[in-house]
């Protein structure tokens, strides 16, 4: 039986997972949104950090099927202790990831960014902690 907080918890994620990989591929196709990630240096990103926005797809992917999965919300083959592991992955990942949109020199990345992914931390540790 998946408990409902971790369950809430994992939606909520996975929702907050999913709409960074959305943005990521917006990213990846050209639109105009670089000032709002990768540091904010350009208005469209370059080549190799379109690329590299693809690559973040596939991750938050991945993120919120694990997410997911460690809930119970959904059915996932992946052993249980990967679950386990990558659960808390997620929860430091979000935190690093809070900290280096804070010290970015883009406002997107400081009062966006970051404050998602300080919720995304909190969300993942529900679902990591729980039994």
């Amino acid at each position: 039986m998946p408990d409902l907080n971790a369950g809430l918890a994992a939606i909520l994620a996975a929702i907050g997972f999913l709409a960074i990989a959305a943005f990521q591929a917006a990213l990846a196709l050209g639109a105009p949104l670089g000032r709002a990630a990768w540091g904010g240096k350009s208005r469209e990103l370059p080549a190799n950090l379109r690329q590299a926005s693809a690559v973040a797809i596939v991750i938050w992917l991945i993120a919120a099927i694990v997410i997911l999965g460690r809930a119970g919300v959904v059915a996932v083959p992946l052993p249980d202790v990967v679950l386990e592991w990558g659960a808390w992955a997620l929860v430091v990942v979000s935190v690093l990831g809070a900290i280096v949109n804070v010290a970015s020199s883009s406002p997107w990345e400081r009062f966006g960014w970051a404050p998602l992914s300080m919720v995304l931390a909190l969300l993942s540790f529900v679902v990591a902690s729980s039994p």
